[in-house]
Protein backbone atom coordinates (compact mmCIF):
# COMPACT_ATOMS: atom_id res chain seq x y z
CA UNK A 1 0.00 0.00 0.00
CA UNK A 2 1.46 3.42 -0.70
CA UNK A 3 0.02 7.23 -1.02
CA UNK A 4 1.51 10.01 -2.92
CA UNK A 5 1.80 13.17 -0.41
CA UNK A 6 1.39 16.46 -0.71
CA UNK A 7 0.66 19.85 0.57
CA UNK A 8 -0.47 23.25 0.03
CA UNK A 9 2.41 24.50 -1.21
CA UNK A 10 3.30 22.70 -3.96
CA UNK A 11 6.94 23.44 -4.80
CA UNK A 12 9.30 20.48 -4.20
CA UNK A 13 11.74 22.67 -3.38
CA UNK A 14 13.04 26.17 -2.47
CA UNK A 15 12.39 28.50 -5.06
CA UNK A 16 15.20 29.40 -6.99
CA UNK A 17 16.73 26.10 -7.18
CA UNK A 18 18.01 24.55 -10.59
CA UNK A 19 16.53 21.72 -12.15
CA UNK A 20 18.41 18.72 -12.89
CA UNK A 21 17.97 15.64 -14.93
CA UNK A 22 19.26 12.67 -12.94
CA UNK A 23 17.12 11.76 -10.28
CA UNK A 24 18.42 9.97 -6.96
CA UNK A 25 16.51 7.77 -4.83
CA UNK A 26 17.00 8.50 -1.07
CA UNK A 27 14.76 5.86 0.58
CA UNK A 28 14.17 6.56 4.55
CA UNK A 29 13.03 3.54 6.23
CA UNK A 30 11.14 4.87 9.74
CA UNK A 31 8.38 7.82 9.64
CA UNK A 32 9.16 8.71 13.40
CA UNK A 33 10.19 12.12 14.48
CA UNK A 34 14.28 11.87 13.06
CA UNK A 35 12.86 10.45 9.60
CA UNK A 36 10.07 12.47 8.98
CA UNK A 37 12.42 15.42 9.41
CA UNK A 38 15.13 13.80 6.86
CA UNK A 39 12.32 13.06 4.19
CA UNK A 40 10.99 16.70 3.85
CA UNK A 41 14.43 18.15 4.07
CA UNK A 42 15.80 15.97 1.33
CA UNK A 43 13.34 18.18 -0.86
CA UNK A 44 15.79 20.70 -0.73
CA UNK A 45 17.48 19.03 -4.09
CA UNK A 46 14.72 18.59 -6.86
CA UNK A 47 16.27 15.58 -8.62
CA UNK A 48 16.12 13.39 -5.41
CA UNK A 49 13.43 11.15 -5.24
CA UNK A 50 11.94 10.53 -1.51
CA UNK A 51 10.00 7.33 -0.19
CA UNK A 52 9.61 7.33 3.17
CA UNK A 53 8.49 3.38 4.39
CA UNK A 54 6.61 3.07 7.55
CA UNK A 55 4.58 0.49 9.23
CA UNK A 56 1.65 2.91 9.83
CA UNK A 57 -0.58 5.01 8.05
CA UNK A 58 -0.12 7.83 10.66
CA UNK A 59 2.26 9.53 12.28
CA UNK A 60 2.17 8.48 15.71
CA UNK A 61 3.03 10.91 18.59
CA UNK A 62 5.12 8.68 20.74
CA UNK A 63 5.96 11.12 23.33
CA UNK A 64 2.16 11.89 24.48
CA UNK A 65 1.69 7.63 24.85
CA UNK A 66 1.70 8.02 28.36
CA UNK A 67 -1.05 10.47 27.77
CA UNK A 68 -3.18 8.29 24.92
CA UNK A 69 -2.93 5.20 27.95
CA UNK A 70 -4.76 7.25 30.43
CA UNK A 71 -7.19 8.83 28.21
CA UNK A 72 -5.96 12.62 28.06
CA UNK A 73 -4.77 12.73 24.57
CA UNK A 74 -4.44 11.16 21.02
CA UNK A 75 -1.38 10.69 19.48
CA UNK A 76 -2.38 9.74 15.40
CA UNK A 77 -1.34 12.72 13.34
CA UNK A 78 -1.85 12.01 9.03
CA UNK A 79 1.08 12.19 7.40
CA UNK A 80 -1.02 14.59 5.03
CA UNK A 81 -0.56 16.95 7.63
CA UNK A 82 3.62 16.37 7.50
CA UNK A 83 4.75 15.64 4.56
CA UNK A 84 5.82 17.66 1.87
CA UNK A 85 5.00 17.83 -2.29
CA UNK A 86 7.06 14.72 -3.42
CA UNK A 87 7.65 12.53 -0.70
CA UNK A 88 5.88 9.06 -1.06
CA UNK A 89 4.39 7.29 1.99
CA UNK A 90 4.60 3.64 1.46
CA UNK A 91 2.66 1.69 4.24
CA UNK A 92 4.63 -1.43 4.72
CA UNK A 93 7.50 -2.61 7.11
CA UNK A 94 11.25 -2.85 5.90
CA UNK A 95 12.57 -6.47 6.54
CA UNK A 96 16.14 -6.17 4.80
CA UNK A 97 18.62 -4.09 3.06
CA UNK A 98 20.10 -5.18 0.32
CA UNK A 99 23.06 -3.24 0.24
CA UNK A 100 24.13 -5.47 -2.49
CA UNK A 101 21.59 -4.62 -4.82
CA UNK A 102 20.69 -1.38 -3.27
CA UNK A 103 17.19 -2.41 -2.64
CA UNK A 104 15.03 -2.49 0.69
CA UNK A 105 12.65 -5.63 0.72
CA UNK A 106 9.63 -5.11 2.33
CA UNK A 107 7.05 -7.38 4.37
CA UNK A 108 4.75 -7.09 1.30
CA UNK A 109 7.44 -8.88 -0.83
CA UNK A 110 7.87 -5.63 -2.62
CA UNK A 111 11.28 -4.22 -3.12
CA UNK A 112 12.58 -0.65 -3.60
CA UNK A 113 15.38 0.29 -5.19
CA UNK A 114 18.02 2.94 -3.76
CA UNK A 115 20.87 5.40 -4.38
CA UNK A 116 20.79 6.04 -0.52
CA UNK A 117 18.56 4.55 2.77
CA UNK A 118 18.80 6.95 5.51
CA UNK A 119 17.97 4.79 8.72
CA UNK A 120 15.78 6.22 11.03
CA UNK A 121 13.84 3.01 12.49
CA UNK A 122 13.97 4.44 15.78
CA UNK A 123 13.69 2.19 19.36
CA UNK A 124 10.94 0.12 20.79
CA UNK A 125 10.62 -1.98 23.58
CA UNK A 126 12.65 -4.33 25.84
CA UNK A 127 11.09 -6.11 28.21
CA UNK A 128 13.23 -9.01 29.87
CA UNK A 129 12.66 -12.77 29.04
CA UNK A 130 15.06 -13.28 32.09
CA UNK A 131 12.45 -11.89 34.34
CA UNK A 132 9.85 -14.91 34.94
CA UNK A 133 6.53 -13.59 33.68
CA UNK A 134 7.49 -10.58 32.52
CA UNK A 135 6.90 -11.17 28.92
CA UNK A 136 3.67 -12.87 29.54
CA UNK A 137 2.16 -10.29 32.07
CA UNK A 138 3.83 -7.43 31.82
CA UNK A 139 2.53 -4.09 29.49
CA UNK A 140 5.13 -2.73 27.86
CA UNK A 141 4.14 1.06 26.38
CA UNK A 142 6.89 2.10 23.95
CA UNK A 143 4.46 1.49 20.41
CA UNK A 144 1.53 2.55 19.80
CA UNK A 145 0.09 -1.05 19.59
CA UNK A 146 1.74 -1.56 22.69
CA UNK A 147 -0.33 1.70 24.09
CA UNK A 148 -3.45 0.09 22.81
CA UNK A 149 -4.02 -3.05 24.41
CA UNK A 150 -2.83 -1.01 27.65
CA UNK A 151 -5.18 1.71 27.60
CA UNK A 152 -7.87 -1.44 26.56
CA UNK A 153 -6.79 -3.59 29.93
CA UNK A 154 -7.48 -0.17 31.82
CA UNK A 155 -10.65 -0.15 31.03
CA UNK A 156 -11.42 -3.42 32.31
CA UNK A 157 -10.23 -2.81 35.33
CA UNK A 158 -11.71 -1.15 38.47
CA UNK A 159 -10.70 2.59 38.94
CA UNK A 160 -9.30 1.41 42.14
CA UNK A 161 -7.61 -1.63 41.04
CA UNK A 162 -3.63 -1.33 41.81
CA UNK A 163 -1.13 -0.30 38.83
CA UNK A 164 2.17 -1.24 39.02
CA UNK A 165 4.89 1.16 37.19
CA UNK A 166 8.50 -0.72 36.63
CA UNK A 167 11.37 1.81 35.59
CA UNK A 168 12.44 5.00 37.48
CA UNK A 169 13.46 6.65 34.33
CA UNK A 170 11.34 9.56 32.75
CA UNK A 171 8.50 7.28 31.31
CA UNK A 172 8.00 5.26 34.10
CA UNK A 173 7.61 8.84 35.62
CA UNK A 174 5.23 10.25 33.36
CA UNK A 175 2.83 7.15 33.06
CA UNK A 176 2.37 7.10 36.88
CA UNK A 177 1.91 10.30 36.67
CA UNK A 178 -0.96 10.23 34.11
CA UNK A 179 -2.29 7.25 35.63
CA UNK A 180 -2.25 8.95 39.17
CA UNK A 181 -4.33 11.99 38.47
CA UNK A 182 -6.95 9.78 36.71
CA UNK A 183 -7.78 8.94 40.09
CA UNK A 184 -5.55 4.95 39.77
CA UNK A 185 -3.87 3.64 42.69
CA UNK A 186 0.15 3.29 41.23
CA UNK A 187 3.14 1.91 42.91
CA UNK A 188 6.43 2.89 40.72
CA UNK A 189 8.92 0.62 41.24
CA UNK A 190 12.78 2.14 40.48
CA UNK A 191 15.34 0.06 39.75
CA UNK A 192 17.68 1.94 41.42
CA UNK A 193 17.45 6.13 41.60
CA UNK A 194 14.22 7.55 41.08
CA UNK A 195 15.03 10.17 37.35
CA UNK A 196 18.38 8.89 37.73
CA UNK A 197 19.85 11.28 35.26
CA UNK A 198 18.66 14.67 37.00
CA UNK A 199 20.39 16.34 39.71
CA UNK A 200 19.28 15.54 43.41
CA UNK A 201 17.29 18.96 43.56
CA UNK A 202 15.51 18.31 40.87
CA UNK A 203 15.25 14.61 41.58
CA UNK A 204 13.46 16.03 45.26
CA UNK A 205 11.20 17.83 43.73
CA UNK A 206 9.85 14.89 41.25
CA UNK A 207 9.50 12.72 44.25
CA UNK A 208 7.61 15.38 46.52
CA UNK A 209 4.96 15.73 43.56
CA UNK A 210 4.41 11.92 42.94
CA UNK A 211 4.13 11.10 46.70
CA UNK A 212 1.72 14.38 47.72
CA UNK A 213 -0.45 12.88 44.87
CA UNK A 214 -0.57 9.06 45.90
CA UNK A 215 2.38 7.04 44.04
CA UNK A 216 3.71 4.65 46.13
CA UNK A 217 7.66 4.86 44.97
CA UNK A 218 9.94 2.37 45.22
CA UNK A 219 13.33 3.04 44.83
CA UNK A 220 16.11 0.63 44.69
CA UNK A 221 13.49 -2.03 44.25
CA UNK A 222 14.29 -4.93 41.75
CA UNK A 223 11.37 -7.20 40.03
CA UNK A 224 12.30 -10.24 40.78
CA UNK A 225 9.16 -11.89 38.80
CA UNK A 226 6.27 -10.54 37.25
CA UNK A 227 2.09 -12.55 37.81
CA UNK A 228 -1.03 -11.92 36.43
CA UNK A 229 -1.64 -10.05 39.38
CA UNK A 230 1.63 -8.12 40.99
CA UNK A 231 5.20 -8.22 41.35
CA UNK A 232 7.61 -10.01 43.51
CA UNK A 233 10.79 -7.59 44.38
CA UNK A 234 13.76 -9.03 44.88
CA UNK A 235 13.48 -9.15 48.86
CA UNK A 236 10.50 -11.33 48.84
CA UNK A 237 7.64 -8.72 49.42
CA UNK A 238 4.71 -9.10 46.94
CA UNK A 239 3.22 -5.96 45.29
CA UNK A 240 -0.58 -6.43 44.47
CA UNK A 241 -1.38 -5.23 40.86
CA UNK A 242 -4.11 -5.61 38.54
CA UNK A 243 -1.67 -4.56 35.55
CA UNK A 244 2.03 -4.69 35.64
CA UNK A 245 3.42 -1.62 32.94
CA UNK A 246 7.17 -2.03 31.93
CA UNK A 247 9.16 0.96 31.29
CA UNK A 248 12.35 -0.24 32.17
CA UNK A 249 14.29 -0.62 29.40
CA UNK A 250 14.15 -0.58 25.26
CA UNK A 251 15.45 -1.96 22.53
CA UNK A 252 16.19 -1.38 18.74
CA UNK A 253 14.73 -3.28 15.74
CA UNK A 254 16.80 -5.74 14.29
CA UNK A 255 16.91 -4.44 10.95
CA UNK A 256 20.81 -3.49 10.83
CA UNK A 257 21.74 -6.98 12.48
CA UNK A 258 19.43 -8.88 9.72
CA UNK A 259 21.34 -7.15 6.72
CA UNK A 260 25.09 -7.56 7.29
CA UNK A 261 25.83 -4.47 9.05
CA UNK A 262 27.21 -3.97 12.24
CA UNK A 263 25.76 -2.94 15.47
CA UNK A 264 26.80 -2.47 19.16
CA UNK A 265 25.67 -4.77 22.04
CA UNK A 266 21.68 -3.21 22.10
CA UNK A 267 21.74 -3.54 17.92
CA UNK A 268 22.25 0.32 17.05
CA UNK A 269 23.64 0.46 13.91
CA UNK A 270 27.34 1.77 14.25
CA UNK A 271 28.82 4.57 12.21
CA UNK A 272 31.20 7.34 12.01
CA UNK A 273 30.47 10.77 12.93
CA UNK A 274 28.83 11.64 9.80
CA UNK A 275 26.11 8.99 10.74
CA UNK A 276 27.58 7.18 7.68
CA UNK A 277 27.39 3.12 8.09
CA UNK A 278 30.88 2.04 8.97
CA UNK A 279 30.01 -0.66 5.99
CA UNK A 280 28.57 0.95 3.59
CA UNK A 281 28.64 4.52 2.28
CA UNK A 282 25.41 4.55 0.88
CA UNK A 283 23.44 3.98 4.44
CA UNK A 284 22.99 7.08 6.69
CA UNK A 285 21.37 7.05 10.09
CA UNK A 286 19.71 9.22 12.57
CA UNK A 287 17.72 8.60 16.14
CA UNK A 288 17.65 6.39 18.74
CA UNK A 289 18.72 3.76 16.38
CA UNK A 290 22.46 5.22 15.44
CA UNK A 291 25.40 4.42 17.63
CA UNK A 292 27.90 7.32 16.01
CA UNK A 293 31.47 5.54 17.17
CA UNK A 294 30.12 3.53 19.43
CA UNK A 295 28.58 6.47 21.50
CA UNK A 296 24.86 6.32 21.59
CA UNK A 297 23.24 9.95 22.44
CA UNK A 298 20.41 10.17 24.81
CA UNK A 299 17.43 8.67 23.05
CA UNK A 300 15.12 11.24 22.60
CA UNK A 301 13.31 13.16 20.45
CA UNK A 302 15.71 16.30 21.66
CA UNK A 303 18.47 14.54 19.57
CA UNK A 304 16.32 12.46 16.99
CA UNK A 305 15.11 15.57 14.99
CA UNK A 306 18.68 17.53 14.33
CA UNK A 307 20.19 14.17 13.97
CA UNK A 308 17.31 13.81 10.94
CA UNK A 309 18.58 16.64 9.20
CA UNK A 310 22.12 16.14 9.64
CA UNK A 311 21.38 12.97 8.31
CA UNK A 312 19.53 14.31 5.08
CA UNK A 313 22.23 17.01 5.23
CA UNK A 314 24.80 14.58 4.59
CA UNK A 315 23.06 12.63 1.71
CA UNK A 316 22.72 15.98 -0.06
CA UNK A 317 26.45 16.75 0.35
CA UNK A 318 27.73 12.63 -1.04
CA UNK A 319 24.95 13.52 -3.94
CA UNK A 320 26.60 17.36 -4.56
CA UNK A 321 29.99 15.39 -4.30
CA UNK A 322 31.25 17.09 -0.97
CA UNK A 323 32.27 16.27 2.50
CA UNK A 324 29.33 15.38 4.55
CA UNK A 325 29.88 16.92 7.97
CA UNK A 326 30.63 15.40 11.33
CA UNK A 327 28.41 16.03 14.52
CA UNK A 328 28.34 18.95 16.06
CA UNK A 329 26.05 17.85 19.56
CA UNK A 330 25.82 19.24 22.79
CA UNK A 331 22.35 18.90 25.47
CA UNK A 332 21.05 21.83 27.29
CA UNK A 333 18.06 20.53 28.74
CA UNK A 334 15.60 17.34 29.73
CA UNK A 335 12.14 17.54 30.94
CA UNK A 336 9.64 15.50 32.68
CA UNK A 337 5.86 15.86 32.73
CA UNK A 338 3.65 15.80 36.05
CA UNK A 339 0.20 14.34 35.25
CA UNK A 340 -1.02 17.71 32.74
CA UNK A 341 -0.42 20.96 35.25
CA UNK A 342 3.36 20.29 36.71
CA UNK A 343 7.29 18.90 35.35
CA UNK A 344 10.48 19.36 36.40
CA UNK A 345 12.92 20.83 33.71
CA UNK A 346 16.20 19.80 34.28
CA UNK A 347 19.42 21.92 32.76
CA UNK A 348 22.99 19.70 32.07
CA UNK A 349 26.17 20.61 30.64
CA UNK A 350 27.20 19.87 27.23
CA UNK A 351 27.81 16.21 28.31
CA UNK A 352 24.31 16.01 29.00
CA UNK A 353 25.48 16.07 32.68
CA UNK A 354 22.70 17.54 34.99
CA UNK A 355 23.52 20.94 36.85
CA UNK A 356 21.87 21.47 40.03
CA UNK A 357 19.95 24.18 38.22
CA UNK A 358 16.28 23.21 36.91
CA UNK A 359 12.61 24.55 37.17
CA UNK A 360 10.00 22.64 38.40
CA UNK A 361 5.81 22.69 39.46
CA UNK A 362 3.77 24.42 36.70
CA UNK A 363 6.35 26.48 34.92
CA UNK A 364 8.24 23.26 34.33
CA UNK A 365 4.87 21.32 32.70
CA UNK A 366 3.85 24.59 30.58
CA UNK A 367 7.15 23.94 29.05
CA UNK A 368 6.69 20.30 28.60
CA UNK A 369 3.45 20.81 27.02
CA UNK A 370 4.11 23.59 24.72
CA UNK A 371 7.66 23.23 24.03
CA UNK A 372 8.95 19.71 24.54
CA UNK A 373 5.13 18.00 23.37
CA UNK A 374 3.98 20.09 20.65
CA UNK A 375 6.96 21.68 19.55
CA UNK A 376 8.41 18.08 17.38
CA UNK A 377 5.14 18.29 14.85
CA UNK A 378 5.47 22.11 14.64
CA UNK A 379 9.16 21.37 13.68
CA UNK A 380 8.08 18.85 11.13
CA UNK A 381 5.72 20.65 9.63
CA UNK A 382 8.29 24.35 8.97
CA UNK A 383 10.59 21.65 7.15
CA UNK A 384 7.49 20.80 4.71
CA UNK A 385 7.25 23.76 4.27
CA UNK A 386 10.30 25.00 4.15
CA UNK A 387 13.08 22.22 4.09
CA UNK A 388 16.30 23.29 5.66
CA UNK A 389 14.61 25.70 8.07
CA UNK A 390 15.94 23.36 11.10
CA UNK A 391 19.28 23.77 12.64
CA UNK A 392 21.26 19.84 12.17
CA UNK A 393 23.16 20.78 15.56
CA UNK A 394 22.17 20.38 18.99
CA UNK A 395 23.60 23.64 21.02
CA UNK A 396 27.12 24.72 20.60
CA UNK A 397 29.06 21.67 21.88
CA UNK A 398 31.74 19.49 20.65
CA UNK A 399 31.00 15.62 20.11
CA UNK A 400 33.76 14.75 22.13
CA UNK A 401 32.77 15.96 24.93
CA UNK A 402 29.42 13.85 25.23
CA UNK A 403 29.44 10.75 27.04
CA UNK A 404 27.50 7.71 25.25
CA UNK A 405 24.20 7.08 26.72
CA UNK A 406 22.52 4.10 28.08
CA UNK A 407 19.15 4.83 29.22
CA UNK A 408 16.99 3.33 31.40
CA UNK A 409 14.43 4.61 29.18
CA UNK A 410 13.30 7.15 26.29
CA UNK A 411 14.10 10.61 27.64
CA UNK A 412 10.72 12.38 26.71
CA UNK A 413 12.33 15.75 26.71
Amino acid sequence: MHHFMSDSGGAACPEGMTDFNAITKVVVIGGGYAGAVAANRLRRRRDVEVTLVNPRAEFVERMRLHQFVAGTHDVGVGYDTLLGAGVRLVVDRAVRIDTAARRVELGSGRALGYDYVVYAVGSTAAVPASVPGAVEFAYPIAEYEHAQRLRAALAEVPADAPIVVVGGGLTGIETASELVEQGRAVTLVAGGRLAANFSDPARRSVAKWLAGNGVDVREDARVREVRRDGVVLADGEVLPGAITIWTAGFGVPELAARSGLRTDEMGRLLTDETLTSIDDDRVVAAGDAVAPSGRPLRMSCYAAQPLGARAADNVLARIAGTEPEVLDVAFTACTVGLGGRAGAMQFSRRDDTPVRMYIGGRVAGLIKERVGLAGPIGTIRKEARKPGSLPSFLGLGRRRELRGAEPEGIVQS
